[in-house]
């Protein structure tokens, strides 16, 4: 399958006390980097990043891939705002498109593989597949070409959310109990209990390192 991938990563962090969530290093590697990668070993055709606050320090870390950068010039209007700006740089061709968030550390290419894959295995009358998680909704989110154009015929406030639930009958939960898909980092208290939970290494660069 032809798939495409929008990686969000505009944010102000500011539950993170205005720092790139997507810059924390896990094991050494940028998020964003990682999550790069993990698409492109998943068999994205193409991702597109969409950037904003501090899209020159995220860019930075981001030289030599193959993807498509595209920076929104108001990320404050919400999550919403790049959603859109992702999926309208997205080839027309394409049969599906995975809308991820850069702030999930453990979300890796099998878990990206295998929502791909059930998204594949679909109905032909469901367009939009997510995680579910023990009952909760994660992410990443995958959906159909119809669906993506249905959200760009709308209003400036439609992104997948609101769509899902505004079209329940056409959206799939994909039912796991694999928590990387629920699994992501809003507070600064976070990154300490995510290292003692999983006994890995997540830290700041030294040049966004909390005083």
């Amino acid at each position: 399958m032809n798939w495409a991938a929008v990686l969000l990563a505009a944010g102000a962090g500011s539950r993170m006390g205005h720092r790139p969530k997507s810059l924390l290093l896990l094991d050494g590697e940028p998020l964003i980097r990682r999550h790069v990668f993990s698409l492109q070993q998943a068999g994205a055709s193409h991702v597109t990043v969409v950037l904003g606050h501090y899209a020159s320090d995220i860019a930075a870390t981001l030289t030599g891939l193959d993807i498509h950068i595209v920076h929104n010039p108001r990320p404050d209007d919400g999550l919403v705002s790049s959603q859109r700006l992702g999926l309208q740089a997205t080839p027309a061709d394409i049969e599906a498109v995975l809308m991820m968030l850069a702030d999930q550390p453990l979300l890796n290419a099998t878990d990206i593989t295998t929502l791909v894959g059930s998204f594949a295995a679909r109905p032909a009358d469901k367009h939009m597949v997510f995680p579910m998680v023990n009952g909760d909704p994660g992410n990443p989110v995958m959906l159909s070409p119809q669906a993506r154009d249905a959200i760009l015929s709308q209003g400036a406030d439609v992104g997948c959310k609101e769509w899902r639930q505004a079209h329940r009958p056409q959206v799939l939960p994909f039912a796991t109990d694999n928590t990387h898909y629920t699994t992501d980092l809003d507070h600064l208290e976070e990154v300490t209990t995510f290292c003692a939970n999983t006994g890995r290494t997540l830290r700041w660069p030294d040049n966004w390192t909390p005083p």
